[in-house]
């Protein structure tokens, strides 16, 4: 899986860009209340990645790898092959952080709808930073199950509302 992921380059030094991402990853529920140093050790394995206008991130159905933060630029997540909309990320969202869990395909696709600067999370490198500092990784571990389950209720009440929605259009018509 390492050469898959060499092509991107690790950050880890400590220019102003780069605690412009301490800063971002502070933003990210994944990784609110660590420490500086705590960050700072997400920050050495996280990997940068470009993309330009319509390029693709990932495919449905693809291997997850990990989760993706827009360090800037525009992010959308469509369904293939019909291309419905199902997210529009920007600036400090994230976005796949189920890959970090499991190895399941990816749901949908991920296409940047601008230059786009990406931070990428990976499943391996979360497994390497668990065997070096067990207390960050299961930090990291519940926070990611938090947001993981915020997302499925959300996703349970839109859900529950459209079918709502149209028991109501069924029974009016």
């Amino acid at each position: 899986m390492k050469n898959v992921l060499s092509h991107l380059p690790l950050i880890g030094s400590h220019s102003e860009k780069d605690r412009d991402v301490l800063t971002l990853l502070k933003s990210i529920p994944i990784f609110s209340g660590l420490t500086r140093t705590e960050l700072a050790s997400v920050e050495r394995i996280l990997h940068r990645r470009e993309y330009q206008h319509e390029e693709v991130i990932f495919r449905q159905n693809e291997p997850g790898m990990g989760m993706y933060i827009i360090a800037s630029g525009k992010v959308h997540i469509v369904s293939d092959p019909r291309s419905i909309i199902f997210a529009e990320l920007g600036d400090g969202e994230f976005f796949g952080e189920l890959a970090l869990l499991d190895d399941a395909p990816r749901s949908a696709t991920a296409v940047a709808k601008a230059p786009t600067s990406i931070l990428g999370f990976f499943q391996p490198d979360l497994f390497g930073l668990i065997e070096r500092n067990p207390r960050l990784g299961v930090k990291i571990v519940l926070r990611l199950a938090g947001v993981i389950g915020a997302r499925l209720r959300t996703k349970d009440i839109q859900l529950q509302a459209a079918l709502e929605q149209l028991g109501e259009r069924g029974s009016s018509v």
